[in-house]
């Protein structure tokens, strides 16, 4: 299984999205594909997100029993702790 989420996504991807996977929630995209597959649609995430952010989950055979990895801005960074995947907060920007 495989989850997307996005935040402030453009129109066309929201909608290649929903072409491929359930969109559950808004901007919560959930579906079952091979690895093949997962990535290719990763790489149309990356391409159309523009200013947006997203994330992506997928089962996997870790400890954890799932990989994820991130896309556009966002305050959390995945951090590799002794093969942990774990989320590092980025400090908020002063204004």
């Amino acid at each position: 299984m495989m989850v997307i989420v996005v935040n402030n996504a453009p129109p066309r991807l929201r909608g290649r999205l929903a072409a491929w996977l359930l969109e559950v929630r808004a901007g919560v995209y959930v579906g079952e594909y091979s690895a093949r597959t997962r990535e290719r649609i990763w790489e149309q995430v990356a391409e159309y997100l523009e200013g947006g952010d997203a994330v992506m989950v997928w089962t996997a055979p870790t400890d954890q029993g799932f990989e994820f990895r991130t896309a556009g801005t966002n305050r959390r960074m995945p951090v590799d702790f002794d093969g942990l995947k774990l989320v590092a907060f980025s400090p908020l920007a002063e204004k």
